[in-house]
């Protein structure tokens, strides 16, 4: 018998809540993202755990594109179950975003930024997560081929269309970035926020792109900020048969240097001296730029989930704490 879900009275008292850009939309610190762990090869009860103890925590923001699972689409049908299941009395609590610009059916209509992709992608995601509307739609990656305007043009039409409240980019480089929001704000419908990659071992973002928004008034929520798991305790004895390195296309061994694993060793000492596991370091790290509007992390248990949210409570790193992370970072890249 499945007792029916009732979400903890007090989800929002530990929770920080940021501003994206210059939107009226505030976002947990911490988002949940269903990239992985959410496909038919892992055990439903325990997706439904982990994202009732995110909600129960606070957060109230849930990641998904189209062509998560693996396999594609299945992550959606996962949330959609758990939503009509547990969730749907706590809609209007949620904020819901899916994307598309991957691969997903046969033909020159199932991937990049075509107006034909795009808005058949979202009524497709709507359908697999029984929804009227998601809260963010995103244009996943840039489109080489078609022309800006028309992929920013489809997502201002979602929103007119009332399948989508806001919009956003993911993968654009800074230029891009600011010739999107340039024609999403002529079209009236604003850049709400950008999902690049970033984390200590990929800092891209710095230079140019964190200013652009910025300027543009957009937020940003950064994906992958512990490196796709190099940034926690996985890799600190070694490499385990079964890590991500080991399993994963998107991962490889190459990532891991014997200076690389210096490095992971090194910065896993400064997070001991804070009371911190490595992971929580590389969170509160990746959140010490008031630019940074959340952090997208997946998890596939609730105790993963639950030790990642504990970088909330101590999130602020010292002034001599980010100059010696620096220093470690530069070693590695000198």
């Amino acid at each position: 018998m499945v007792v029916a879900y009732e979400a903890a009275s007090g989800r929002y008292q530990d929770m920080l809540y940021k501003r994206s850009g210059r939107s009226g939309l505030k976002l947990p610190a911490i988002s949940l993202g269903l990239w992985h762990n959410f496909g038919p090869d892992r055990a439903f009860e325990t997706q439904r755990q982990i994202v009732r103890h995110a909600f129960d925590a606070g957060v109230t923001h849930f990641d998904l594109a189209n062509n998560y699972g693996p396999p594609p689409g299945s992550a959606e049908e996962t949330f959609g179950r758990i939503l009509a299941e547990d969730l749907r009395p706590y809609r209007d609590e949620l904020i819901i975003s899916t994307k598309a610009g991957y691969d997903m059916w046969p033909g020159p209509y199932g991937e990049w930024g075509s107006r034909k992709y795009l808005l058949a992608s979202l009524d497709q995601s709507l359908a697999r997560m029984g929804l009227e509307y998601v809260d963010v739609f995103y244009s996943h990656r840039p489109d080489p081929d078609t022309p800006l305007e028309e992929t920013m043009g489809a997502l201002d039409a979602a929103v007119r269309a009332g399948k989508a409240l806001y919009v956003g980019i993911s993968n654009y480089s800074a230029q891009q970035s600011r010739e999107a929001a340039r024609i999403l704000r002529e079209l009236g419908t604003p850049l709400l926020i950008h999902q690049p990659s970033y984390s200590m071992f990929n800092r891209w973002i710095e230079p140019e792109l964190l200013d652009v928004l910025a300027e543009e008034g957009a937020g940003c929520i950064p994906y992958s900020p512990l490196a796709q798991g190099l940034l926690t305790n996985r890799y600190l004895d070694g490499i385990p048969e079964d890590s991500r390195v080991r399993t994963s296309r998107s991962l490889n061994e190459s990532a891991l240097t014997a200076s690389r694993l210096d490095l992971i060793r090194a910065l896993d000492e400064v997070a001991r001296e804070r009371g911190q596991s490595l992971a929580q370091l590389a969170l509160a790290w990746a959140l010490r730029d008031p630019r940074i509007t959340s952090l997208i992390i997946g998890a596939s248990s609730v105790k993963q989930l639950s030790d990642n949210l504990g970088a909330l409570q101590n999130p602020v790193l010292s002034p001599e704490e980010l100059a010696r992370i620096d220093g470690l970072l530069a070693q590695e890249a000198a």
